[in-house]
């Protein structure tokens, strides 16, 4: 049994939240839940299997969203082999495994202690009172959050075996973390035995991976020199004229995803929970500054110039209030982004297909991680001599917070938060009674932020007062089922009504 989750961002705590660590305790115990599932054969019998390999599929020591870059000498797009780099991503590792020690301990009991399951009878049920354990096998792949880890070097070596006693690894420290199965033959072998393929989905963001995952990224620009510089400078320069709900939403910035949406975020928090204009203008000033000097800097400015898509124009129009468009700002951002990577929604599915093990059918499942958002899409079905192929992307969601903006009326830049888990479980041979795969995803819902908030908008006026307590039928009007016939067209092709 292969079980993968991805996207913990844990943090050193200088930036943004993380999950609780009784999430991970849940963890194990459904992981246990699967592994007697998984322990039922496909002829009915009870069979306990061997191993149980988790995979950790990148972003999961959050070294990125650190503020100590803010007051450190070097930035993650400096040189990796200077001390002073390696110095700081060593201190910020290091704050991150003390904080999170409690979680962390959940992986390091798992691989010391294996799940503990029912033993099998003689006649192959479960037994009684014997107990059998079943080792854990965890391997640890890097995203775009946590790639300093696929650095290599002595020095790294070192960090890495720091990481792998706190979290009982088998990936061996002595090499780079792999950010891709194939540069680690014994998690490839697990991949394969699953007829999986998985990698964390960096390499389809333009944003989040240029190539080279030993290198930095315009997202660590964005994260450091823009989220947790404005979290930084509201804070010295308005913390005593901003309500707290005001403190309290912009604490939660880190949550947003994508990160290009933050801008649309911090409009629709400010609208409902900071009645003073002048202040709201000041907010809004204080992130365009920071914003124009984030499209200014080296980094941003020399990627303008290789990339055939104005990236700087597009940066501008996406996180300038002065530049925002008039309707559909948020709509607007999503789908550039979309186009940027080549798709036309927010799914990676589409990248799935062009993957080689999806399309030679040695992978029956594509999995991604590092969108945040858990996805199960059926890609295709392969009939041949009586053997039929499903095969299926997923992605492997997160475990974390996250915002995600309402629909009704999304001119409003309304956001509704939920802490989300999920696990992806793959079964191979007979396991699970020959099932191929499970997935879980649960979903904690937020108590709205403390403090006053106040809504000083007009809103969208409600017609509620005019309409029956119930309905006495539902009115189904086209195209929402069915087109209309013909008849009822207009000469100009609009819908009579």
């Amino acid at each position: 049994m292969l079980v993968i989750i991805s996207d913990l961002h844990l943090t050193d705590g200088t930036s943004g939240s993380t999950i609780s660590p009784g999430a991970f305790q849940l963890l194990g115990e459904r992981i246990a839940d699967l592994t007697i599932g998984a322990s039922q054969r496909r002829d009915g019998s009870y069979r306990p299997i061997e191993r149980i390999d988790l995979l950790l599929l990148g972003d999961v020591l959050d070294v990125i969203r650190s503020s100590r870059w803010l007051t450190s000498r070097v930035r993650p797009w400096d040189d990796p082999n200077s001390p002073a780099f390696f110095e700081t991503v060593s201190q910020i590792t290091g704050d991150i495994l003390r904080r999170n020690e409690e979680a962390l301990g959940e992986f390091r009991k798992l691989a010391q202690q294996g799940v503990a399951i029912p033993a099998a009878t003689r006649d192959g049920r479960p037994a009684d009172r014997q107990l059998l354990p079943i080792p854990v096998h965890t391997h640890y792949m890097v995203g775009n959050h946590d790639w300093f880890f696929h650095l290599p070097g002595e020095n790294y070596s070192r960090l890495r075996r720091q990481i792998a006693l706190h979290m009982g690894l088998v990936t061996n420290p002595e090499k780079p973390f792999p950010h891709e199965a194939w540069e680690c033959n014994e998690l490839l072998q697990t991949m394969r035995r699953h007829k999986v393929f998985a990698r964390h989905g960096d390499v389809y963001d333009p944003f989040n991976f240029e190539g080279d995952r030993d290198g930095s990224s315009l997202g660590d620009v964005i994260v450091i020199e823009l989220l947790n510089r404005f979290g930084a400078q509201v804070a010295q320069q308005l913390a005593d004229d901003l309500p707290e709900a005001v403190l309290n939403g912009l604490r939660e910035i880190d949550n947003i995803r994508p990160l290009l949406l933050v801008p649309v975020w911090i409009d629709g928090l400010l609208e409902r929970t900071c009645p003073h204009p002048a202040t709201r203008k000041q907010v809004k000033k204080v992130w365009d500054d920071l914003a124009d000097e984030f499209l200014e800097h080296p980094f941003v400015q020399h990627r303008d110039t290789w990339c055939p898509i104005d990236v700087v124009d597009g940066l501008q129009k996406a996180l300038k209030f002065s530049r925002r468009l008039s309707i559909g700002w948020a709509s607007w951002i999503a789908e550039w982004m979309w186009r940027l990577r080549g798709a036309d929604n927010a799914s990676y599915f589409q990248h799935a297909l062009s993957e080689q093990d999806f399309r030679n059918r040695r992978a029956k499942h594509i999995v991604y991680g590092h969108t945040h958002y858990h996805e199960t899409v059926p890609l295709d079905a392969s009939f041949a001599e009586g053997y039929v192929l499903n095969q299926a992307y997923f992605n492997s969601g997160t475990w974390r917070r996250v915002y995600e903006q309402t629909r009704f009326a999304p001119h409003e830049q309304e956001f509704i938060a939920a802490d989300a888990l999920t696990y992806l479980a793959f079964f191979k041979d007979d396991e699970r009674r020959g099932r191929p795969y499970e997935t879980w995803t649960g979903t904690l819902g937020i108590s709205p932020l403390v403090g006053t908030t106040l809504r000083v908008d007009p809103g969208l006026k409600s017609d509620a007062a005019t309409q029956p307590i119930s309905t006495p039928s539902v009115p189904i009007r086209a195209p929402h089922f069915a087109l209309p016939p013909a008849h009822v067209r207009a000469a100009d092709g609009a819908f009579v009504r």
